[in-house]
């Protein structure tokens, strides 16, 4: 078969990667397309993912759109080049609207409820994946899985942290330290929304520093208070990292989740998090693994109190539960996939 897999966000180059050298493997033909966003380029040479980049930053509302067109309009003109049997993203926006004018069948993945793209993106797509409590409905095409995008390369069968690799930049994994992200809250779903604010930024890192090394980590240039702080390991590394903090707090959600999975107490802060959170959000706190606020305020002083009071055996064996109950979603993925591009039933995985 012929796979194209596009890229829009640094999180999407580890939940394809494996899926591409399984692809691979099998002797299907993948091409693989980005836009430049935040280390996304970055992270695909470092792992060898031969990529045609499509489109670039973008640096307010109006510029995204535009950049959003030209993605979907130079996509549509590779895909015709190409003519896959399969095309697939992460939110697949643009995958939704080309695979059907070149005869491909388009594979998406969400797992983000709420968010307005949906609408333009999910009537059109042959097939919606999403974990297993997902809150919306999609119909016939709708697959669900149990678990979440992060176990495609944080599941043991895909991970392992490695000490020594963090020791190469200097970082002892056995003394305490915390590693903090702040997010840049400009993308198009980011709109009226926020994380935390200058304040309690201020706040949190000087608790922190003050209980061990501290790492902050940010889409945007660090502010100069902060410099100190900046992160050690190549983003490559980043998943060791987090594997052997003390604690996780951010207000990103794709790391707030990362951390969780990986056992990593977790605390997030966004102005969406409350009880109609989305559900992947929902789960984790009910595994004991992740704390969600929409209060940046709340979320300081939980992180204080998991600083004095979190037990790491506790949470190693929290996370245990947690893979006891999910799957592979690399493995999953990379079959649904194959299925898919050659017309096969694909099937929900529980």
């Amino acid at each position: 078969m012929r796979i194209i897999i596009t890229i829009q966000h640094p999180a999407h180059v580890h939940f394809y990667r494996g899926i591409i050298s399984a692809l691979q493997q099998r002797g299907h033909e993948v091409f693989v397309f980005a836009r430049d966003k935040d280390i996304a380029l970055s992270l695909l040479e470092q792992y060898d993912i031969d990529h045609t980049v499509l489109a670039g930053t973008a640096d307010s509302i109006t510029e995204l759109a535009r950049v959003q067109a030209t993605y979907e309009a130079r996509l549509f003109r590779e895909a015709l080049r190409i003519r896959p049997d399969v095309m697939t993203a992460i939110g697949g926006v643009a995958v939704s609207h080309v695979a059907p004018l070149v005869g491909a069948r388009s594979v998406v993945w969400i797992d983000n409820e709420g968010v307005q793209s949906h609408r333009i993106m999910t009537p059109l797509a042959h097939i919606v994946c999403t974990p297993q409590r997902f809150r919306d409905d999609f119909g016939d095409g709708h697959v669900r899985y149990d678990g979440f995008h992060e176990l495609a390369y944080l599941h043991p069968n895909r991970f392992s942290p490695d000490p020594n690799r963090l020791r190469e930049y200097g970082i002892e994994p056995t003394d305490p330290y915390f590693f903090v992200r702040f997010r840049e809250w400009s993308a198009l779903h980011d709109v009226g929304e926020a994380g935390f604010s200058h304040e309690a930024k201020r706040d949190l890192v000087s608790f922190l520093a003050d209980h061990g090394d501290l790492y902050v980590s940010s889409e945007s240039d660090l502010p100069e208070e902060f410099a100190s702080y900046q992160l050690p390991v190549p983003p490559h590394l980043v998943h060791d990292l987090l594997a052997f903090a003390n604690l996780y707090v951010g207000d990103s959600a794709t790391m707030a989740t990362e951390a969780a999975v990986l056992g990593t107490p977790s605390v997030r802060a966004q102005s969406f998090a409350g009880r109609d959170d989305m559900t992947n959000f929902l789960e984790l706190a009910e595994y004991g693994l992740l704390y969600s606020t929409a209060d940046d305020r709340q979320a300081v002083e939980k992180a204080k109190s998991l600083v004095r009071t979190a037990n790491h055996d506790t949470f190693r064996r929290r996370r245990e539960r947690l893979l006891a109950d999910k799957i592979d979603v690399a493995g999953f993925a990379t079959d649904l996939l194959v299925r898919a591009g050659t017309n096969q039933a694909v099937y929900n995985k529980g």
